[in-house]
């Protein structure tokens, strides 16, 4: 039997490791005088900054997209925020499948624990449809966006629907259309309903797809019927997404209605639907429809939390997740009730979710916590502005109060370990560093009882 070696990595470490190799190869490329529309290269910081936010499907830019990269530079930028929204596993796994090599049990833990799935059965048939799933809504996005920046930018519009299709799925957040993001657009229907669209099936997870699907052949009658026969992640999921998406929205409705530098001098329809977008936006895709840095406080401090929720697992959002949260809230409903389980949709929740879902919401506030502190130390930066951007970075969100593109060097580098860290996840983060064995002491130690709240 072949002796294991001591430096052999895991499948966590290997997916951590693949993203800063994709990264640096990024920032390489990005680096070459080619990638810019004046042929001069740019400071090598910005290259990898933006290489990162591409990669980690963030959003926040030091540099103008539109006025900085050549077409090579945003095919660049546009392959980046792909293979970073389905993971360079994904990719590479479905590179494997159409050269019809076959894949090994490496091979497909790596698929598992890139997913986060529970098991290892009917792997390469899910990669399969993620990508087929994938490139069907990101052309059936593309088509509608086609309808209005055709129009107004002629053959380069063509260009332009594919590559805001890849980043509103991908809840990147990056555009090439101006330097305003989609202001210009605000009260568009076609380019709010559309990039609204892919963003929500971007950020509610794969898993959610196959699932609604299968109800959906199973031919049921009836609504309720129908969320019956769902699982209890897809339940889970949606109902939050939808929960979050209108709460959001009325919320910034209420605080914006009379800011004229908002949505205040806009029609009553108009302001409806500037509001739901923020609302959606905010869920980890980045694209501004009105300027964050105008938006009261009340607003900016709606915009953090769902920006910190995110969107849902098994997705290309970021954030905590929707799930996440709903299993550390009825959790802790269930202590305040004095009962011994926490259950949602009469299902109880396992002690594994709850202790992960703690484990998660704690090392993402140390990684945002710290962010901020960093922040607040090396740049003029106000608390809020502070705030606002670290949770965006950590959350993989991209929206900034006008922070990202006044940021020193230190700031930059302070952005790009937490674009990275919200990334991979708080979690894969703590495997990997940590010790590859899972083996667990055969002898408890002693229970104590403590004090709590």
């Amino acid at each position: 039997m072949m002796k294991k070696s001591k430096f052999s990595l895991s499948t966590t470490q290997i997916i951590l490791l693949s993203f800063i190799i994709t990264i640096l190869l990024g920032s390489f490329l990005l680096a070459l005088p080619v990638s810019t529309v004046s042929g001069k290269s740019v400071c090598y910081i910005d290259a990898l900054f933006t290489a990162t936010t591409s990669t980690c499907v963030t959003g926040l830019v030091t540099l103008p997209t539109v006025t900085t990269w050549s077409v090579f530079g945003q095919i660049v930028i546009l392959c980046l925020i792909q293979i970073g929204g389905l993971g360079v596993i994904t990719v590479m796994s479905g590179v494997m499948i159409m050269l019809n090599r076959k894949m090994g049990i490496e091979d497909r833990l790596l698929i598992q624990d890139a997913f986060n799935l529970n098991t290892m059965s009917g792997l390469v048939k899910f990669v399969k449809k993620v990508l087929f799933g994938t490139l069907l809504v990101e052309g059936l996005g593309a088509i509608f966006y086609m309808f209005v920046f055709v129009p107004d930018f002629g053959v380069k519009g063509i260009w332009i629907s594919i590559f805001n299709s890849i980043s509103a799925f991908c809840n990147a957040g990056i555009d090439i259309i101006s330097e305003n993001s989609l202001c210009d657009y605000a009260t568009n229907p076609i380019i709010n309903t559309t990039t609204s669209l892919l963003i929500i099936l971007g950020g509610i997870g794969f898993i959610v797809w196959w699932d609604v699907l299968r109800v959906i052949k199973k031919r049921t009658k009836g609504i309720k019927n129908t969320i019956k026969g769902l699982t209890l992640h897809s339940k889970i999921a949606i109902s939050a997404t939808l929960f979050l998406i209108l709460g959001g929205a009325v919320l910034i409705f209420v605080f914006e209605y009379n800011n004229p530098a908002t949505i205040g001098n806009m029609s009553l329809f108009d302001k409806i639907q500037v509001s739901l977008f923020q609302s959606v936006t905010t869920r980890t895709a980045g694209f501004a429809s009105i300027p964050q840095e105008n938006l009261t406080n009340a607003s900016s401090v709606v915009s953090i939390i769902l920006m910190i929720v995110g969107g849902s697992p098994v997705g290309t959002a970021g954030g905590i997740k929707t799930v996440t949260i709903a299993v550390l809230l009825f959790s802790s409903f269930a202590t305040i009730k004095n009962k011994n389980n926490a259950s949602l949709f009469n299902r109880t929740l396992s002690v594994y979710s709850i202790r992960k879902a703690v484990a998660v919401v704690t090392f993402f506030v140390i990684i945002m916590l710290s962010s901020v502190i960093l922040l607040s130390a090396t740049t003029n930066a106000s608390m809020l502005d502070a705030v606002y951007e670290s949770a965006s970075a950590t959350a993989t969100v991209g929206l900034s109060r006008n922070l990202t593109s006044s940021l020193n060097d230190i700031g930059k580098i302070i952005i790009i370990f937490t674009m990275y860290l919200g990334r991979v996840g708080p979690i894969s983060l703590a495997v990997a560093l940590g010790s590859n064995s899972m083996s667990q002491n055969i002898i408890s130690e002693p229970t104590e009882e403590i004090c709590i709240g």
